[in-house]
């Protein structure tokens, strides 16, 4: 095993920490964040913790240009005892290396990184909140930052690690949203980069989301690249419905991403014996059930909200209006229990959790 050492240079002077009470998502960072570079002649190399600064790049920096770039998103909570916990991180470290290799970039050693997690989360302790439904974000990211226009993998990359503490996604309480069925966009293709977390995914959906909100939709629901029949994601959330008991999700393939939350959720339900299936899912089938009683419920999973209950389907002149806007009975127990294995107020079964005592 290698061993993590880490060079620390703490901030001279420290923020002011937010209001507990108006946290909103992303706006605000900590004192610190993790950096490491990367050549082709030293491999992954200089691992620190530094005061969170600005970054300077040259104008031909390839991740301008070409968007060689992969991301990833988890959080850090303060369990009951004031120790900082993290939710199957793990799994986190192993998406990014795929991303990684879908966007040819370097590998990095998941192990590794995950101890300079930990050692960053330390330092920066006192930034994770404790109020109900807040968490201090965590955002890895991995970008090209060799000056070249070539349009080719570049030799040398940026990793760095950046928190932000975040409020309650729900400070109202966790309520059904309005979904809205895109048909003339698309967010992902088989063989595309669907499948990888990488910023273009995000940003090419954003003119379909802007059509949704002009209509009153919270989200879109993206539809497969080919037949556009075939339902793949919710907004940047897996997917789940529950129809005449089954719950039933889209199975992977190259459009969709392998969500953490949508994993825990289907080893939930296998626990609970409920019956639940990943396969091909059309808008047909799923406007069928809405017309013979049996879709139930309907939910998007995601390390932002956790859980997302879906209360409305807007299918072009269509509306199907689902448990009578009212969150369901299953999506309810699964965000109670998923969000307290999270925070440390249930036991963990699973061994999901990492703990960092502090």
């Amino acid at each position: 095993m290698i061993e993590a050492k880490v060079d620390i240079v703490e901030a001279k002077e420290k923020k002011a920490k937010p209001d507990p009470e108006n946290l909103s998502f992303g706006k605000i960072f900590t004192d610190h964040m993790f950096t490491m570079e990367y050549t082709r002649e030293k491999g992954w190399f200089n691992p620190k913790i530094e005061p969170y600064a600005p970054i300077e790049l040259d104008p031909a920096a390839m991740i301008f240009h070409y968007s060689q770039s992969v991301f990833e998103g988890l959080k850090a909570y303060l369990d009951p005892e004031g120790h900082i916990q993290l939710f199957r991180p793990q799994e986190n470290f192993k998406r990014m290396n795929r991303s990684n290799q879908r966007l040819s970039i370097p590998l990095i050693n998941e192990e590794l990184v995950l101890d300079y997690l930990k050692q960053l989360l330390t330092l920066e302790k006192d930034w994770i909140p404790s109020a109900d439904g807040t968490s201090l974000y965590i955002r890895p990211f991995i970008f090209a930052t060799e000056s070249s226009l070539s349009v080719a993998p570049a030799h040398s990359y940026k990793f760095i690690i950046i928190l932000s503490p975040v409020g309650s996604y729900y400070p109202e309480g966790i309520h059904p949203v309005s979904i809205q069925i895109e048909h003339d966009y698309t967010r992902a293709v088989r063989g595309g980069t669907g499948t990888a977390k990488t910023g273009g995914n995000y940003s090419a959906g954003y003119i379909a989301q802007a059509k949704a909100a002009e209509q009153g939709h919270a989200q879109v629901m993206w539809l497969d690249g080919v037949e556009k029949e075939y339902i793949e994601e919710v907004g940047s959330m897996n997917v789940f419905f529950k129809i005449n008991g089954q719950v039933v999700t889209p199975e992977l393939n190259d459009s969709i991403l392998a969500g953490v939350t949508r994993k825990s959720i289907i080893e939930l339900l296998h626990d609970w014996n409920i019956d639940v299936v990943e396969r091909k899912i059309s808008v047909s089938e799923i406007h069928e059930a809405y017309k013979e009683g049996t879709l139930e419920e309907a939910f998007g999973a995601g390390t932002a909200a956790v859980i997302s209950p879906i209360g409305e389907l807007s299918w072009g002149e269509e509306v199907m209006i689902i448990n009578g806007r009212q969150t369901g009975d299953l999506t309810k127990s699964l965000y109670t229990t998923l969000t307290g294995v999270q925070t440390g107020k249930l036991p963990d079964p699973y061994g999901w959790t990492v703990k960092i005592k502090v």
